[in-house]
């Protein structure tokens, strides 16, 4: 008998009401939801309480249901990834990783980095992914940060990951085209229960500062996935275009759980390329689209270069963007060629996957990141004193809710700097709250530039650089000056074959910011510095504008 999978309603939301009776609900910028549970929530007979259970409930309901489309043409069931993980569960426990000891996965992705995922979970290990193209001493230092037991490379599908394989003089694995280096000498758990909530470290990106490892837990990732899966009325019929790396929350979270909590469709991918997106949204039944503003950023100078209008993509219901800021100029490009809403939300590992989030049946026609999620709560703050401010202001993000890490890995320094009293984290970011619930993110507190005694927030000039002719996209850094005042120093990335008139640049910006905001500086890059997760790396930036 053919089994019969439960669909979603493509009318779920997740997001409270922001207002009641047209009056805010606070006056001041404090904001939660807690709507209860969610109509998606019946898709788990029984609560899943470890990331492997939402395989396992497919196992059993649907072993034969696509699970994983490859570029070669190849599809895997969720039997078929069922039986990756029975066999990369067998390897672990046989390699003597036992329960709180930590996997490092250097990986681009591929179904075998999934099934370590998930093999992980079941041993009880907490897996770690790191992005096979960072140097060898990057990828040495996260291993040693994370008092990693055992070292994975997805030798066979990643040239980079091959050579970290080479360097760590990497065996076969059990998982086909899979290596790993030698079993290190017991590696310190920590305590319970701690060892048992949480299912995943994650290194920040560290473009500000040096990366720290976020303890991420079971809880809060299954949580996000029912709540990422409504949201985007996400549901067995679906096909989601996966090339986000799952070493980061991004992919771990958004792509890959949520998929699995809802069994849709992964059609995966080791990394961004445009052409082939193309080819995917025209002919594979691509119904979403996911990525950073890095990935539409590019899509749309090949869209120019190709001189393509609009991408063909019949099947394509839901475009998002998250994990950096979103121009305004950039969404209303993106919008006008896919013909549709550029959705977007407010995440970051600390919290897993997002806090707030755009609603499915809303083209808002600015760069809010949204409303509220369920069982989370987002607070405005005076970074001075931690006090919440009147709605409107601008001021630093608090949040706490469900979704909140456990710490950074053994850094309590680093832990205790950013939690407050109430269970409150402070993010370092700043934003404010309109009166119907949306969040504007505005930029970083360590961003911030004070420049004759005014605050300047770098997206605020950026927005404008980017409406500049020839302009795909900047980066505004602050320069320190020898009385303490601080320059402006923006850096601006051209579309392609397009050349930049400064004078007339200068002109135009005149006429869109004050005095103290203009850039003494305006620099053109070839490219500018990113992350592998797409984001501008200012700390590059900000060298960079020390020696010219």
């Amino acid at each position: 008998m053919e089994t019969q999978m439960p669909t979603l309603s493509r009318r779920q939301a997740v997001a409270a009401p922001a207002v009641s009776d047209g009056k805010p609900r606070a006056s001041a910028q404090t904001l939660a939801a807690r709507t209860g549970p969610l109509p998606g929530a019946a898709l788990l007979a029984a609560p899943a309480e470890r990331i492997h259970q939402l395989l396992d409930r497919w196992l059993v309901e649907a072993p034969d249901h696509p699970f994983i489309h490859l570029p070669d043409g190849r599809s895997l069931s969720f039997a078929e990834l069922g039986a990756l993980t029975d066999a990369a569960e067998e390897e672990l426990r046989t390699l003597g990783v036992c329960a709180g000891d930590r996997v490092l996965v250097v990986a681009e992705n591929c179904p075998e980095h999934a099934a370590l995922i998930l093999a992980a979970s079941r041993v009880g290990a907490w897996s770690c992914g790191v992005n096979a193209r960072m140097a060898p001493g990057e990828v040495d230092a996260f291993a040693a940060k994370a008092d990693a037991r055992l070292l994975y490379f997805t030798a066979s599908g990643s040239r980079a990951a091959a050579e970290h394989a080479r360097r760590h003089a990497g065996v076969d694995s059990v998982l086909p085209g899979m290596q790993h280096g030698a079993v290190r000498g017991q590696a310190t758990v920590e305590p319970p229960p701690l060892q048992d909530d949480v299912a995943a470290l994650i290194f920040t990106s560290g473009t500000t500062g040096a990366p720290k490892g976020v303890m991420v837990t079971h809880e809060a990732l299954i949580h996000f996935a029912r709540v990422s899966a409504a949201s985007r009325a996400l549901g067995p019929q679906d096909r989601c275009y996966a090339f986000v790396p799952m070493t980061h929350v991004f992919g771990l979270a958004t792509v890959l759980l949520t998929s699995l909590y809802a069994g849709a469709q992964l059609v995966l991918r080791p990394q961004f390329a445009p052409a082939d997106l193309l080819d995917t949204l025209a002919h594979h039944g691509v119904t979403q689209l996911q990525g950073p503003p890095a990935l539409f950023s590019r899509l749309l100078a090949y869209l120019q270069e190709q001189h393509i209008a609009h991408p063909v993509a019949p099947a394509l219901r839901y475009v998002y963007t998250g994990a950096g800021p979103l121009d305004l100029t950039l969404k209303n490009r993106v919008e006008a060629a896919f013909g549709q809403a550029l959705h977007h939300g407010y995440g970051l590992s600390e919290y897993a996957g997002s806090v707030h989030l755009t609603r499915m049946d809303e083209q808002r026609p600015d760069t809010s990141v949204g409303y509220v999620v369920e069982d989370a709560e987002v607070q405005v703050t005076d970074p001075a004193t931690g006090q919440p401010l009147p709605m409107g202001e601008r001021g630093e993000l608090w949040m706490r809710g469900r979704g909140l890490m456990r710490g950074y890995f053994r850094d309590p320094q680093a832990t205790a700097a950013v939690m407050k009293p109430g269970g409150w984290y402070a993010s370092g970011d700043l934003g404010e709250l309109h009166a119907d619930g949306a969040l504007f993110v505005v930029g970083r507190l360590k961003e911030m530039i004070i420049r004759s005694g005014f605050n300047v927030y770098p997206a605020e000039v950026e927005l404008a650089l980017n409406q500049l002719p020839g302009v795909q996209r900047s980066a505004v850094v602050g320069r320190a000056e020898k009385d303490g005042n601080e320059e402006v120093i923006a850096f601006v990335e051209l579309s392609p074959g397009a050349s930049f008139d400064e004078t007339a640049a200068r002109a135009r910006l005149r006429g869109q910011l004050a005095p103290y905001k203009l850039p003494s500086h305006i620099v053109t890059v070839a490219e500018l510095p990113t992350s592998h997760n797409g984001k501008v790396l200012k700390r590059q930036l900000q060298e960079l504008a020390a020696h010219f």
